[in-house]
């Protein structure tokens, strides 16, 4: 499962979701992705695999689909 290699430590990141054994946060990866950088960009720059990538993605889509988002007009 990929939420494995999701942690939320309150000493970390200020308890933000991160790739295990990093202090990567999923957001992180999120804003670069939509930033537009690349997958191999995140992967050579950051000490994650695409495994992780793949993780922080369904990650946010399952965090997304139970919370109602507020968008603007």
């Amino acid at each position: 499962m990929l939420h494995e290699r999701i942690t939320a430590d309150p000493k970390v990141m200020m308890g933000k979701p991160c790739i295990k054994g990093t202090r990567v946060t999923v957001e992180f990866i999120l804003r670069m992705l939509g930033s537009d950088h690349s997958v191999e960009e995140l992967i050579s720059e950051h000490d994650v695999t695409r495994e992780d990538i793949l993780a922080a993605q369904f990650f946010a889509a399952q965090y997304l689909a139970h919370d109602r988002i507020m968008v603007g007009e």
